[in-house]
């Protein structure tokens, strides 16, 4: 828990509920199963319970199935679009969180069937609408990838205005 002036500061959590509302992702594309931690959008941790049901598992191999490892990257995006949606206002309704960037992408170990994904993400720095964060994914305290990752929330008109721009 972290201090403030007056004594332990409160830090949040979100269930899978309170993620969907958050995310516009949706199964099978949704890598964020609930939130601790969270400390309004300086931090927060993300958890994935990896089961063998997984779509990518089918594929990716069927006799050693691995997590792929950009999917572990998507889901530390996820954790800090998040975070950052969270803390916009009430009347925010997240409606695009869009993945900008990726530096640093390192991965350590595989994650496999049976994992608990713990997505360690804290704000480097945020301008507006666009936030970076330094993500870490552990599995049991062992760091298994890491990255710096940035995200922008855009809305419908934000998105249509892209889409033409670059259609």
């Amino acid at each position: 828990m972290s201090k403030t002036a007056s004594g332990p500061k409160a830090l949040g959590t979100a269930d899978i509920l309170r993620v969907m509302q958050l995310l516009p992702h949706r199964y099978p594309f949704l890598l964020v199963d609930r939130m601790y931690d969270m400390d309004g959008d300086q931090s927060c941790v993300g958890v994935k319970n990896v089961t063998m049901n997984e779509p990518f598992f089918q594929g990716h191999f069927p006799q050693f199935p691995v997590m792929p490892g950009v999917l572990i990257i998507e889901g530390l995006a996820q954790t800090a679009g998040a975070l950052c949606v969270s803390n916009v206002g009430e009347d925010y309704k997240a409606e695009l969180v869009y993945f900008m960037g990726i530096d640093n992408a390192k991965f350590r170990k595989p994650v496999v069937p049976g994992d608990q994904l713990h997505y360690h993400v804290e704000k480097i720095r945020n301008r507006g609408r666009v936030w970076r964060f330094r993500g870490v994914a552990k599995v049991n305290g062992a760091v298994v990838a890491e990255a710096d990752i940035s995200a922008m929330l855009a809305d419908t008109a934000d998105a249509k205005a892209f889409a033409s721009q670059h259609g």
